[in-house]
C-alpha cells in the first residue's frame, strides 16, 4: 500500500506542483485546500503524513495542528508545515503547536520530498518493540505511548524521540544538535532554538516528571538519573567552607 500524504494548501499553483512531484515518488496524495475540510479528511482516512499550509480559509494551519495534536487519533501523524512566513517567531509558534518540521515559501520541491522522507523514517522506526521508564515515565516503542503513573500523555513525533534518548541514558547531558539527530532531524537545517520549543513543550506534558528533565547550562539537557537529588541551581558558585580559626 502506497503512503498517504494529505497536502493541506490552498494555492491550486503549489498543489499541482506538489502533487505531481510526490505521486512521481510513490506518494498516494490527497488535497484540500480548508482547514476544516484537513482535520474531516485527517480523521476519516488517516494519512501517514500531512504537508499543512499555516495561512488557510476558515481555520488556519495553527489551529489546525493543534487541533489535531489533542485527538489521539491523529496525535502522532507527522505535520510538515509550509508557510510564507519565514520569520523564527513564526516557526517556533508551529512548532509549539506540534509541528514536527517546517519549510517556508518559496521552496525548494527536492527539499519538500527530502523532508517527508526524513519524518516517515523517524515515524518507520517507531516499530520497533522496545519499553523505557524511569521517574515514573514510560515510554513503549512498540505501541508509541507515553505514559506518566499509568497516565497516557500524547506526544508529537519529535518529542517522542528526545524522551527516548534521555530514557536510553540518564544522567547524559545532550547538546541541542546531538537532540536533533537522535530525532532523525538535519541540524543543519533546524534552529537549535526550536530544540528549547519542544522541551517545553514536552516537560509540560509530562506534568511533575517534566522537573526531571534538567537544563545543563552552555550544553543542552538531560533526565536526572534515578535516585540522585537535583543539582543546586548555584552548585558552582558555592565555595569550600572555610577552616575556623584556632582561638
Amino acid at each position: 500500500m502506497p503512503t498517504r500524504i494529505l497536502l493541506v494548501e490552498d494555492e491550486q499553483s503549489i498543489v499541482e506542483v506538489l502533487r505531481y512531484n510526490l505521486e512521481r515518488e510513490g506518494f498516494e496524495v490527497q488535497s484540500c485546500g480548508d482547514g476544516r475540510e484537513a482535520l474531516r479528511l485527517a480523521q476519516l482516512h488517516t494519512p501517514d503524513l500531512i504537508v499543512l499550509d499555516l495561512m488557510l480559509p476558515n481555520l488556519d494551519g495553527l489551529e489546525v495542528c493543534r487541533i489535531l495534536r489533542a485527538d489521539a487519533a491523529t496525535a502522532r501523524i507527522p505535520i510538515l508545515m509550509l508557510t510564507a512566513r519565514s520569520e523564527e517567531a513564526d516557526q517556533i509558534v508551529g512548532l509549539a503547536v506540534g509541528a514536527d518540521d517546517y519549510v517556508t515559501k518559496p521552496f525548494s520541491v527536492k527539499v519538500v520530498v527530502q523532508r517527508i522522507r526524513a519524518l516517515l523514517r523517524r515515524a518507520a522506526s517507531e516499530e520497533v518493540g522496545q519499553v523505557l521508564s524511569a521517574h515514573g515515565i514510560r515510554l513503549d516503542r512498540r505501541t508509541h505511548r507515553v505514559s506518566v503513573h499509568d497516565q497516557p500523555v500524547h506526544l508529537t513525533l519529535t518529542e517522542f524521540r528526545f524522551l527516548e534518548a534521555f530514557l536510553r541514558q540518564p544522567g547524559r547531558a545532550f547538546r541541542r544538535d546531538e537532540l536533533l539527530e537522535a530525532a532523525g532531524t538535519d541540524a543543519d537545517l533546524v534552529l537549535e532554538r526550536t530544540v528549547d520549543v519542544h522541551i517545553k513543550s514536552l516537560r509540560r506534558k509530562l506534568g511533575p516528571a517534566g522537573e526531571f528533565i534538567e537544563t545543563v547550562r552552555g550544553v543542552g539537557y538531560r533526565l536526572r538519573e534515578p535516585g540522585t537529588a537535583p543539582e543546586p541551581a548555584e552548585a558552582a558558585a558555592v565555595s569550600s567552607p572555610r577552616r575556623r580559626e584556632k582561638s
